[in-house]
């Protein structure tokens, strides 16, 4: 790991102190119990902004800080433990990185401060299925004048309802699993023809699938090339895929300080259960595999800043190590806890709940494995 800059440890700590003391797990739980549709509190996302997370990858020149991708990951690893709910991933993270990669100054000028604000929500709308294929788009983007109509669906949109805006991958040309007529297209959610279905999802989000009927956009609606824009849609999922495995980590280390302390404090025959060599071996076996996932998800987000020429592959690992080590941490948490483990009053549901979740989000452990191995050429 390199070493934080002073800048970097205060944000740390400040999102540390900030998700432990205003907006733990208990925050949660109140927002799911009270049915919100959004997936989310606008307090909690309006602390956010207030507290300049909203603008940690745009520049200063549209309202943000600049501060990269590393930067943002020590925030979504916060977020991670306390299951903090908010668009700051969906909008913050992806949204802002699909301006940044592709947008014209045009677009940029005309979101990113309003990404930065808040007053804009932009997410992603790429899968259609119900597994991660963006090369299987099928939604129709047809000219129209100077202008587009896009008819299809998409499916799983992050933070779909809460969304002002949706970036969506269309087919402009070809056939579904060609690489080659690909278009993003910024569409505002209010247009005339979008239906948006509420998700109901084990981790009580505000995900949406999404109907486009004749929906007309404009030519300036193109994000990037038109018929070209795999490369660069390819480029944005990697940011993704290295963010939210700062969110896993986060979850997945959360899980793990949960059972060491219940290791320590649980009395069985007389004394506590981590003096059982099996479930000492247990543990060690999980700090290493989280300190393994950390190495491969910090990795991914500094050859992002860096502009190294791996990022493809060091993404793809990062996603695929941290969910492996989330998937079996999670299943640890609720085996180690027992009876308890199982039951909605303690809190460890939520972390099994949300990893199931985190883990496909983005393309699950086999796809990045089969994909880390194409591209080292296996």
């Amino acid at each position: 790991m390199a070493a934080l800059t002073q800048e970097q440890t205060l944000i740390r700590e400040q999102a540390k102190s900030w998700m432990t003391e205003q907006y733990p797990v208990r925050k949660f739980r109140e927002m799911r119990d009270s049915g919100n549709p959004l997936g989310f509190s606008q307090d909690t996302w309006q602390g956010m902004i207030d507290m300049g997370w909203s603008g940690i990858l745009v520049p200063e020149q549209y309202g943000g800080s600049g501060l990269g991708y590393q930067t943002f990951g020590l925030v979504l690893e916060e977020t991670g433990r306390q299951l903090t709910a908010s668009p700051l991933f969906a909008s913050a993270y992806a949204g802002a990185t699909a301006l940044l990669v592709s947008g014209s100054d045009q677009q940029k000028q005309d979101h990113l401060p309003h990404i930065v604000d808040g007053s804009h929500i932009m997410t992603l709308a790429i899968d259609e299925g119900p597994r991660h294929a963006p090369l299987q788009t099928a939604l129709r983007a047809e000219r129209k004048g100077a202008g587009f109509v896009l008819n299809g669906t998409k499916t799983f949109v992050h933070e779909g309802l809460a969304a002002t805006h949706l970036i969506v991958a269309a087919r402009t040309s070809g056939s579904v699993g060609d690489d080659h007529g690909l278009t993003m297209l910024i569409v505002r959610a209010d247009s005339d023809g979008i239906a948006r279905n509420r998700l109901s999802t084990a981790d009580s989000r505000g995900y949406a699938n999404i109907g486009f009927d004749h929906v007309e956009v404009p030519a300036d609606a193109a994000l990037g090339e038109i018929d070209a824009g795999y490369a660069s849609m390819d480029a944005i999922l990697d940011r993704c895929r290295a963010g939210i495995a700062a969110e896993m980590l986060g979850t997945a280390s959360q899980a793990f300080d949960m059972t060491l302390e219940y290791l320590k404090t649980r009395v069985q025959f007389g004394q506590v259960i981590g003096s059982f060599q099996a479930l000492g071996h247990r543990a060690a076996d999980l700090f290493s595999a989280m300190e393994l996932s950390r190495s491969c998800m910090e990795a991914a987000l500094q050859a992002i800043d860096g502009d190294a020429d791996n990022i493809a592959e060091l993404c793809s690992l990062s996603k695929a190590r941290t969910g492996e080590f989330l998937h079996e941490m999670s299943n640890q948490l609720i085996q180690v806890h027992g009876g308890i483990g199982m039951t909605d009053e303690f809190d460890a549901g939520f972390y099994l709940k949300r990893a199931r979740v985190l883990e496909t989000a983005f393309g699950n452990q086999a796809f990045h494995r089969d994909r880390y191995a194409t591209l080292l050429g296996f």
